[in-house]
C-alpha cells in the first residue's frame, strides 16, 4: 500500500447578489465569467448549475496555508469582477430571501441534461457548499477510510452550517442547504464497501443501466473522487468565512490521518449503522454547534463543544507532525465566533431589534454576508 501524501484541494460556491438591493443575479453579464477566468486562468473558476452561482477551486495544495491563500485570491477576483458589473459574491449555503423559482439554469450540454432529468428537484438547487479534496493514491484505502471517517460527517457539518433562512424565512434549522440537496437521488450517507472493487461494481451497475454517466453523479456525503485520486468531503455548507473553510478542512485531514494512523497499529474506528449516523447528521444540520451529538460509544447525547475537544486531541499527532495544528485548534474559535448561520440569525435580529422590517432585516444579512466574505483578518 502506497503512503498516502494527504495534498489537499478545496473548492467553494458562491452566489452573486445585486449590490444595489442584495437580490440575486438571475442574469448575470454573460462577459463577466470570461472576465474572472482571465484574471485567474488554469480552470480554477467555473459557471454553476444555476447562472446566479459560481465555482472556484484551487490546484493540489500541499500546505494550509497554500490552499488560504489561493482560495483568498479566488474570492477576491471574483469579487474585483462581479464589482465591475454592480454584483458581489456571497459564501453561504442559501440566500437569505431569494425564490429558487425565480432562478435560471446555466445553458451547458451537461446542466441542461441535469434541468430535464432531475426537473423540479433541480430547479431548487439554491444552495452552496464546500467540497475538500484529500489526495490518497491507493484506491483500497481510499474506500476503508471512507468508511471510518463517515462516523465525523455531521461534527464537520455542524462546523460550517451557513444556511439557516429560505425564500425569506428562518427556517429554525442551521444547514437548511442539506434538506433541499437531500431531495436529489444518490445523496446523504454513503454506502459502505468491503474494497474498491466492491464501489466499482456499484457504479457499473449504475452506468450499465443507464442511470447515471460516470460516478459523478454519485452526489453522496464523501465520495471517492470521480477526476482525482482523492477523498472528496461534501456535506458542509460553503463558509462565509475563509478561515472557518481552512480549519475544516485542516480537521477533516487530521481525522483521515487519525484513522489511518490506528489501521496502521492494527486499530479501527468502530463502524455504526448509517441510521445512527443519520441521527447526528440531523442534529447537526437542526442545532448545529450549540447543540449536542450522539456519542455512541457512550450511547448518550454530548454538548458539541465537548466533542470538539475530543476531535482535535484525536488528531493531536497528526496535526503536530503535519505542521497544521494551527488551524486544527482554530476550530474552537468557530464555536466562540459563532458560525455563519448563528450570526446571520444575530445580525437579522439586531436589525429587527433596530426597528428594520423583515425585508430591510433580511437584506442586512446579505450585506453582512458580503462583507464577511471577503474578511481575510
Amino acid at each position: 500500500m502506497s503512503a498516502p501524501d494527504f495534498t489537499l484541494g478545496m473548492e467553494e460556491e458562491y452566489l452573486l447578489v445585486r449590490r444595489e438591493d442584495g437580490a440575486l443575479a438571475v442574469e448575470p453579464p454573460a462577459a463577466m465569467l470570461a472576465e474572472a477566468q482571465a484574471l485567474i486562468p488554469g480552470g480554477q473558476i467555473n459557471p454553476e448549475f444555476l447562472k446566479c452561482q459560481i465555482e472556484v477551486a484551487t490546484g493540489i495544495c500541499t500546505s494550509l496555508p497554500q490552499a488560504r491563500n489561493e482560495l483568498m485570491q479566488l474570492r477576491r477576483a471574483v469579487a474585483e469582477v462581479a464589482g465591475r458589473h454592480g454584483l458581489a459574491p456571497i459564501a453561504a449555503g442559501t440566500h437569505p430571501f431569494a425564490r429558487w423559482s425565480e432562478q435560471r439554469h446555466t445553458d451547458r450540454p451537461r446542466y441542461d441534461a441535469l434541468a430535464l432529468d432531475l426537473a423540479g428537484v433541480a430547479r431548487r438547487l439554491v444552495i452552496c457548499g464546500l467540497h475538500v479534496h484529500v489526495g490518497i493514491a491507493d484506491e483500497d484505502l481510499r474506500i476503508d477510510l471512507m468508511n471510518q471517517v463517515s462516523y465525523f460527517l455531521p461534527h464537520l457539518l455542524a462546523l460550517s452550517t451557513s444556511s439557516p433562512f429560505w425564500q425569506g424565512e428562518a427556517t429554525g434549522l442551521q444547514s437548511y442547504r442539506v434538506s433541499i440537496f437531500d431531495s436529489l437521488p444518490r445523496t446523504g450517507l454513503p454506502e459502505r464497501f468491503e474494497s474498491w472493487g466492491e464501489y466499482q461494481r456499484l457504479v457499473s451497475r449504475l452506468v450499465a443501466a443507464g442511470l447515471i454517466d460516470d460516478a459523478t453523479k454519485l452526489w453522496w456525503d464523501i465520495r471517492p473522487s470521480a477526476r482525482f485520486p482523492t477523498l472528496e468531503l461534501r456535506v458542509t455548507d460553503v463558509c462565509t468565512r475563509l478561515d472557518d473553510a481552512i480549519s475544516i478542512a485542516a480537521l477533516y485531514r487530521g481525522l483521515l490521518a487519525a484513522l489511518l494512523r490506528l489501521r496502521q497499529r492494527n486499530q479501527r474506528w468502530r463502524l455504526y449503522a448509517n441510521a445512527l449516523i443519520d441521527e447526528n447528521r440531523w442534529r447537526a444540520a437542526r442545532y448545529g454547534v450549540a447543540g449536542q451529538l450522539v456519542d455512541f460509544g457512550k450511547g448518550q447525547a454530548v454538548d458539541y463543544a465537548l466533542l470538539l475537544e475530543e476531535l482535535i486531541e484525536l488528531v493531536r499527532e497528526e496535526a503536530l507532525a503535519g505542521g497544521y495544528w494551527p488551524e486544527v485548534q482554530a476550530t474552537r474559535q468557530i464555536l466562540a465566533r459563532g458560525t455563519s448561520a448563528q450570526r446571520q440569525l444575530q445580525v437579522y435580529q439586531a436589525a429587527l431589534d433596530n426597528g428594520q422590517d423583515h425585508a430591510a432585516a433580511l437584506r442586512q444579512v446579505v450585506e453582512w454576508l458580503a462583507a464577511e466574505t471577503l474578511n481575510f483578518a
